[in-house]
């Protein structure tokens, strides 16, 4: 479960303004956060299928907001995944 730190952390890396907090790009970095600390929880708990589940289905919903992003704004896709370290 994130913290409400790392939260945070990771909304106020990519928000636009004070209130943007529901953006894709802030939900894009929200998932990025719990997607790395179930993958971290899953390389200890190996037999943890529904922690596998729900991580699959965070990597699904990441996705299709990356791909709104390059349909709608690219080169803010571009700046976003350079910053989250992601890869196309």
């Amino acid at each position: 479960m994130i913290t409400a730190e790392n939260k945070a952390k990771a909304i106020a890396a990519v928000q636009k303004s004070k209130q943007d907090v529901g953006s894709a790009e802030v939900q894009v970095s929200v998932l990025t956060a719990r997607i790395k600390e179930i993958t971290e929880h899953l390389k200890v708990n190996k037999q943890d299928h529904k922690a596998r589940r729900g991580l699959i289905q965070m990597v699904g919903r990441r996705k299709r907001l990356l791909s709104y992003l390059e349909r709608k704004d690219f080169a803010g896709y571009k700046a976003l995944i350079t910053q989250l370290g992601l890869r196309k």
